[in-house]
């Protein structure tokens, strides 16, 4: 099956762009998220101290300890305690939260692997209404509750994490804190218990060329038949991916070249075959340029990194794309550089009419830029250089897989109208892909650090689903 092109058309309006899509090419598709820096840290005290009592009363507080905001609906906060009997059962209560009470959750379960001080816990959630912390910030304080089923009295002096001296709040590693299933914080009984890692693709493009037998074998279709995005009759050329060493790290590069007609148009495109991609961690460092790397200045170039799949009916409702998209000449009725973050529900190319949701800035982002975007069951959310550039809402979720792609092209010969050739050129020094795990930026820089540390420059072990 092959996708249907694709372009994109955008104007100006007096306070927002409006944005239209048409048609977007890539590679031809089948048939067919630990690197934890301390993002968080809880702190605990009790408000019932005694070694028995009719109801236990741990009371949290959660404390954002990283450099970006982190949703408070992807954390869980664990309480482990020893039932006084097999067949003990428990209730939960909720007497106050700065958050609200209506957003704390909370649930009991069994340990898989009890010791001698636990072999249940409370675990407490947020409901998505609860927000997100900023960082250096905390939820304030939760104070909560829990007694057995039949109000006879809890044992808590041989509980992993109870701290009956705790009448004032202190950082307490014994409760542990989990950031999209992946423990952040805190020591389970009898150690933390390492998740096994979550399926991950990492790719430190380290080819010899666009003919490197490995690119294939790793899941990558370079971009070799016409059509959109842009310029009408440009030919898309596996020659104009290459690749190279810059500062010791092996980089992908794509060049877009031209001499001001369709004909004389070279542009890049590479992607994924498989269209496996879906929630979790997206991550890329790339290097966007505002000149060309020779020749006159001034076409509408667009350099991108980009998650889609196909469209398989006109406002198909299981579509799905997201943007970084930088044209440092303008374009789509603008005049100068401008930077787009963009979601896409869904889109009609018969008519334009579109489902999206867009953020842009209207300044260079020129230089090497370190991409994160962010998908899980609550929003979108767009990173550059470590800060949040841009939250997108739960209605542009994806629905089903997408492919992961880079492209370079003109969206019209219109920007610099000179017959002298030149050329533009995006560098590529990474990509990385998380599945289900929702990770800060300080994370992802951690587990490419982690990988380069081993000299290991591929890893694919996502599949499909």
């Amino acid at each position: 099956m092959r996708r249907t092109p694709h372009r994109r058309l955008r104007t100006t309006a007096t306070t927002a762009l409006a944005m239209a899509l048409g048609t977007i090419g890539l590679a031809a598709l089948p048939t067919t998220a630990n690197a934890a820096d301390n993002t968080l840290a809880v702190q605990y005290r009790t408000s019932a101290s005694g070694a028995q009592v009719s109801q236990s009363a741990p009371w949290f507080k959660v404390r954002n300890t990283s450099s970006a905001p982190v949703a408070l609906a992807g954390v869980k906060v664990r309480y482990y305690f020893k039932a006084e009997s097999a067949g003990a059962t428990y209730r939960f209560a909720c007497d106050w939260a700065v958050r609200g009470c209506a957003n704390i959750t909370g649930s009991f379960g069994t340990l898989t692997h009890p010791t001698a001080t636990a072999d249940r816990y409370l675990e407490i959630g947020f409901t998505a209404a609860a927000g997100s912390l900023a960082p250096g910030t905390d939820t304030g304080d939760i104070r909560l509750r829990f007694h057995r089923s039949d109000w006879q009295q809890i044992v808590q002096s041989d509980d992993h994490s109870f701290g009956g001296a705790q009448g004032t709040w202190a950082d307490w590693p014994k409760v542990t804190a989990q950031l999209a299933g992946t423990t952040v914080w805190g020591t389970e009984p009898g150690g933390t218990v390492q998740p096994p890692p979550a399926p991950t693709l990492f790719d430190d493009f380290n080819y010899g060329s666009h003919t490197d037998p490995q690119l294939s074998a790793h899941g990558w279709s370079l971009r070799s038949w016409s059509g959109g995005p842009g310029v009408p009759g440009a030919t898309w050329s596996p020659g104009n991916v290459s690749f190279s060493t810059v500062d010791g790290n092996s980089v992908m590069q794509l060049e877009t070249a031209t001499s001001g007609t369709a004909a004389s148009t070279r542009q890049a495109e590479i992607s994924t075959s498989a269209m496996k991609f879906k929630n979790g961690t997206y991550a890329a460092r790339v290097k966007f340029s505002d000149a060309p790397a020779y020749g006159p200045d001034g076409d509408h170039v667009v350099q991108t990194f980009f998650t889609i799949n196909d469209l398989k009916a006109p406002m198909a409702d299981d579509y799905a794309e997201y943007d970084f998209e930088y044209p440092p000449n303008g374009g789509w009725g603008e005049t100068s550089n401008i930077f787009f973050t963009t979601s896409w529900e869904t889109y009609d190319p018969n008519t334009g009419q579109s489902v999206n949701q867009h953020t842009v800035a209207r300044s260079s982002h020129a230089g090497w830029r370190d991409l994160v975007v962010t998908i899980d069951g609550n929003d979108i959310r767009y990173y550059i250089d470590g800060q949040l550039f841009s939250t997108h809402g739960a209605g542009y979720l994806p629905e089903r897989g997408m492919v992961i792609a880079f492209n370079q092209w003109l969206t019209d010969l219109t920007g610099q109208t000179s017959t002298e050739a030149r050329a533009y050129e995006q560098q590529i020094d990474y990509v990385l892909h998380v599945k289900d795990q929702v990770l800060t930026p300080g994370e992802v820089a951690a587990k490419v650090g982690a990988y380069r540390a081993t000299g290991k420059t591929f890893e694919d072990t996502v599949t499909a689903g």
